[in-house]
């Protein structure tokens, strides 16, 4: 069972992925625009005695904002897809697989298969990627010539996210801005692909 701090969280991104503001989720529960704020920034304990209000307001049940169901799959329209850590769009950085919490997306927008998100860092897939996007990953070990993809570089010890070219014995890691440099995989540096970029949210 969630405590009242991840009731919160998750409400606040839920409230995020239906775009509705503080505002407008605040008169759906009965609330003031003020109280919600506090609740969303930790100023003030979440009253979990009043879940039932918002699990209403966001269209889901009070036992997804509980966590009482199962941890990836809901009875309702929506499933929890875990952050774990970042992955770079610029020099390749080493991503520590480091649980950081969920972010709720609806079924019916995911396909089979495993998902989660990685938060970009760098700038080098501007502007098709910004800076701190949470990026939609699919677990998959390739991706077509000219998708992005997340890939493991530097004797897997490293991650980053490119446009992948394919050529006949090698592959070329493109940037998408242009003031970056790309990065040759071969045979003498090879590279793995670990999933294939979906999607992205950036939270305002």
């Amino acid at each position: 069972m969630r405590s009242s701090k991840e009731v919160i969280q998750l409400i606040q991104n839920m409230r995020k992925n239906k775009k509705l503001s503080l505002d407008e989720l605040a008169k759906k529960v009965g609330v003031s625009k003020s109280t919600l704020s506090r609740y969303e920034s930790g100023k003030r304990e979440f009253p979990i005695n009043n879940i039932e209000e918002y699990a209403k307001a966001l269209d889901t049940s009070v036992e997804h904002l509980l966590g009482i169901d199962n941890l990836y799959t809901i009875e309702s329209n929506y499933v929890d897809v875990p952050v774990l850590g970042q992955i770079a769009c610029g020099e390749p950085i080493y991503v520590e697989e480091n649980f950081e919490g969920y972010r709720t997306e609806p079924k019916n927008s995911l396909t089979s298969g495993n998902f989660y998100y990685l938060q970009a860092k760098g700038k080098s897939m501007s502007p098709t990627i910004p800076e701190n996007a949470f990026v939609l990953i699919r677990e998959q070990p390739d991706v077509d010539s000219g998708e992005i993809a997340a890939i493991l570089v530097n004797g897997e010890s490293e991650a980053t996210l490119k446009r992948i070219r394919k050529y006949d014995d090698y592959m070329i890691l493109v940037p998408d801005n242009s003031n970056f440099d790309p990065i040759v995989s071969d045979k003498n540096s090879p590279c793995k692909i670990i999933g294939k970029a979906i999607r992205y949210t950036l939270d305002l």
